[in-house]
């Protein structure tokens, strides 16, 4: 079996966190349990390239079960958890080729060596896999019958390819499933970008000015959980439905030229590039603190950082302190990085539980009508979509209400009114 990971010996501690991550992923467990006995996915070759987490192990597990060949590289080069890794190679038989703190090559040679196997359905998490295919690795598309994407950045990128004609096969975006976006995006986001921030410095929130760069559901998240731990929380924005949607939701918006000034911590979730750039750094307070919770870390401009400053040095783990030319101090995170999966262990299980069903049913849906499918984006149907939903209230002890017939008639019809 081919892998290139950090050290095996790390094997036993990784199969036990994968075990705790399992019991609070009912969902998954579920699927995995019905795809077992089925044989859902035999025969299929499926290419990964997604965070190398605990929750994760579980659905490359899930995928094994059901009958597949799985290969799995890193979606980032920090996200790794080297012992999960170990673990995936040496008690379950997966193939892994991730390292924490990897470098760019490397990165890019663990993406090939899981396209070598010439998988059937791919799963991305960012789209760097598939990217790779339609710049470098065409030889594998004969194979492929579709893949999935688990990011706002990767669906986007996925559909500007569909626009411009591009994209050789179909996906399903994942990332637009209402079981995924809404409780992923917003709650696991939400928490997990906090505790990165927290593990990392360990600075008080309550009453810092705390910028949060976009308000889509990321940013919500974020902004709610900052929040609620007593933080001033600014919001900075493009999109006027957004900015009026947050001081709606009692939050402060402003331009980042006039946050920049106030902040003490600063977030960018905008799934866009230089979202903090040199003009706001040297606005910044003595002592800002900086961090990305988007998928790449092009939202901070690093190298106009490094051109500001006259030396920087790690003063804490996942802590850079930039001294600028101008006395002041700035502080990165996780190297710009996601810092949820830089300084913490990514979203927690529970709401990954619903993420990775959609990924399993998906590649599931692909198996059986991959072909039939064109080269587009495509939403996660809606009943896998409600699906979830529902088991997910029932491995939580949660009953709801049924329509009775009375109430479909009258919601089906035009005639009933007043």
């Amino acid at each position: 079996m081919l892998y290139d990971v950090k050290d095996l010996s790390l094997s036993e501690k990784g199969k036990l966190r994968i075990e705790w991550a399992q019991r609070e992923m009912p969902v998954l467990a579920l699927i995995k349990e019905e795809f077992k006995k089925n044989n859902t996915l035999k025969g299929y070759i499926i290419g990964c390239c997604l965070h190398v987490t605990t929750e994760t192990a579980n659905l490359m597990i899930t995928l094994k079960e059901g009958g597949a060949k799985v290969f799995l590289c890193a979606s980032n080069p920090l996200s790794t958890q080297d012992d999960v890794a170990a673990s995936l190679v040496k008690d379950y038989g997966i193939s892994v080729f991730a390292i924490r703190g990897e470098d760019r090559d490397t990165y890019y040679s663990h993406l090939n060596k899981v396209l070598d196997n010439k998988p059937n359905i791919t799963m991305d998490d960012g789209g760097d896999l598939v990217s790779t295919i339609m710049k470098e690795r065409s030889d594998v598309l004969p194979q492929i019958i579709g893949g999935t994407e688990e990011t706002t950045t990767g669906v986007i990128r996925f559909k500007s390819m569909e626009k411009e004609g591009v994209l050789k096969y179909p996906i399903i975006a994942v990332n637009d499933a209402m079981t995924k976006h809404f409780f992923d995006n917003r709650y696991g986001t939400g928490q997990s970008t906090l505790d990165g921030i927290i593990r990392a410095t360990n600075v008080l929130l309550s009453g810092k000015n705390f910028v949060v760069s976009g308000y889509g559901w990321c940013g919500k998240g974020v902004a709610m959980r900052a929040r609620g731990m007593g933080a001033k929380v600014i919001i900075t924005e493009i999109d006027s439905i957004k900015a009026i949607e947050a001081t709606m939701d009692g939050f402060q918006v402003m331009k980042m030229e006039d946050a920049s000034k106030i902040g003490d911590i600063f977030v960018t979730v905008t799934g866009n590039i230089n979202v903090l750039r040199e003009e706001h750094f040297n606005n910044m307070k003595d002592g800002a603190i900086v961090a990305n919770s988007g998928h790449f870390n092009v939202e901070i401009d690093i190298s106009a950082l490094k051109r500001l400053s006259s030396y920087k040095r790690a003063i804490r783990d996942s802590v850079e302190e930039y001294n600028l030319k101008n006395h002041k101090k700035i502080y990165l995170l996780g190297e710009g990085r996601l810092i949820n999966l830089a300084a913490a262990e990514g979203h927690p299980a529970s709401v990954m539980d619903m993420s990775f069903a959609n990924q399993a049913l998906s590649a599931e849906y692909l198996s059986k009508e991959g072909k039939k499918l064109e080269n587009k984006v495509y939403s996660v149907p809606i009943n896998i979509d409600r699906r979830i939903a529902n088991l997910k209230l029932q491995s939580m002890g949660i009953s709801i209400d049924k329509l009775t017939k009375e109430q479909e008639e009258y919601l089906s019809s035009w005639q009933m009114g007043t």
